[in-house]
């Protein structure tokens, strides 16, 4: 196969997921979208995401599980890099045929009685309105043992999912192409105008839907975008889940999330997981790996 070939394939691949990555976000209200800014490529934005660090903020969490609030800390590292479309990993340098992404690591730290939970959720979105996350990956470690599930953004969602639950056994699925709960994040650091609201069809966060044992896939929700004072809050209810999601971020740019709420009822119990901010810091932290690299954890409230 010639070079020339092969660009050529590569370039019609990428267009392919980039076209397969789209979204249908007619479901915006216009009065929100006239109120906050509009998306663009522009300085501002290209000066806050493209300095060669990460966004690091630190939460206190308090997390609902097993029928109680148990106090933690969860982390968001939002940072750009330049992803391959075919193999759906981080580029090891640059080329025509990446494609820029905004990752979003989020990772949550606690500890129910006598053992610890440790949590993340990997989100990888184009620096692009209106595309959906190309994949996302969720684990969840604690001493009963580990749960995976991983969703790259294809034809169709292909999802694959481990676990050493007899009722939540490894499995491999393919989804039709819903709304991710997961990437609502991203999509609200990069255009919030865009946000989805109304009656939609959404797979819920991986770390509910494992935790839960709740089965993969959309489920009816009820989306709302407000804003109040110089504040945007973004709302999702699923009425078959009993379940409320409230994500609370600045009103201009870089919006900065500053909280969140989920709210579950179950066995006619009703806790809130709530997650309040301590720190942001912008640092390239992935240099700073050496034992005197303390001094940012600290600042963090880690």
């Amino acid at each position: 196969m010639t070079y020339q070939l092969k660009l050529y394939l590569s370039i019609i691949t990428s267009l392919f997921f980039i076209f397969c990555s789209n979204i249908d976000t007619k479901k915006t209200v216009s009065k929100l979208e006239k109120e906050l800014p509009s998306f663009k490529k522009d300085s501002k934005f290209n000066a806050y995401w493209s300095q060669g660090k990460a966004e690091i903020t630190s939460y206190k969490l308090t997390q609902a599980r097993y029928g109680a609030l148990h106090e933690g800390r969860a982390v968001h590292i939002f940072v750009t890099e330049d992803f391959l479309p075919e193999k759906q990993v981080k580029a090891d340098g640059r080329n025509d045929n990446n494609i820029p992404i905004l990752k979003l690591n989020s990772t949550k730290k606690f500890v129910t009685g006598i053992y610890p939970y440790a949590i993340m959720t990997s989100t990888f979105s184009p620096i692009q309105r209106n595309q959906q996350a190309l994949k996302v990956s969720f684990s969840s470690q604690e001493w009963c043992g580990n749960t995976f599930v991983q969703l790259n953004n294809r034809a169709n969602f292909e999802v694959d999912f481990h676990s050493y639950f007899e009722s939540n056994a490894d499995r491999r699925q393919t989804l039709q192409k819903n709304i991710l709960e997961n990437e609502l994040w991203n999509r609200l650091r990069i255009s919030p105008e865009s946000l989805p609201v109304g009656n939609l069809d959404v797979i819920p966060a991986f770390e509910f839907l494992a935790l839960h044992h709740q089965q993969i896939k959309a489920y009816k929700a009820e989306a709302s975008l407000k804003i109040k004072g110089g504040f945007i809050k973004y709302t999702l209810k699923y009425p078959t889940l009993k379940r409320t999601l409230t994500i609370e971020a600045t009103k201009d740019f870089p919006y900065a999330i500053e909280s969140w709420e989920e709210t579950i009822s179950q066995k006619g119990k009703t806790l809130t997981t709530r997650a309040d901010k301590i720190k942001t810091i912008q640092s390239a932290y992935w240099q700073k790996n050496g034992v005197g690299n303390v001094k940012e954890r600290k600042e963090l409230g880690l």
